[in-house]
């Protein structure tokens, strides 16, 4: 693989988490393909339906996206984030962190697998107690 497809595919893998401040719907169609493959949190679905949800996420916003650190090599693309929400029934504001592996196949996202931290987004937004959790 080249830099030029290595380029691309950064490039990708850029416009695709955009998406979720811009929530630019057609965007998204053109970088995830149709059938993407999604894996984390213990489970796995197919369908670009289950990103358009996520980012037409009614009640949250994302206010400001910083990538921590990516990395490509070959038809990967790796990227550690924080995204920064609101939830607009409040007001409240929390950072977000996350990790990906992205997968790309002709210029497109075709796989990806991942966590982000939703107990500690949760929390931030007065979702749950700020407390430890007993067990």
């Amino acid at each position: 693989m080249g830099d030029g497809e290595r380029e691309r595919n950064v490039d990708t893998v850029r416009r695709y988490l955009r998406t979720f401040v811009t929530k630019d719907l057609a965007e998204l169609a053109e970088v995830v393909a149709e059938d993407v493959e999604i894996y984390g949190s213990g489970t796995a679905v197919r369908g670009r339906q289950f990103v358009e949800r996520a980012v037409s996420s009614p009640g949250l916003t994302v206010l400001d996206q910083e990538i921590v650190e990516l990395f490509a090599a070959g038809d990967r693309v790796v990227v550690s984030f924080a995204q920064t929400y609101r939830y607009d029934a409040t007001g409240a504001t929390t950072v977000q962190s996350g990790c990906k592996m992205y997968r790309l196949a002709g210029g497109r996202i075709v796989q990806f697998w991942g966590e982000q931290d939703t107990y500690g987004l949760l929390r931030g937004l007065g979702l749950l107690p700020d407390e430890p959790i007993p067990f």
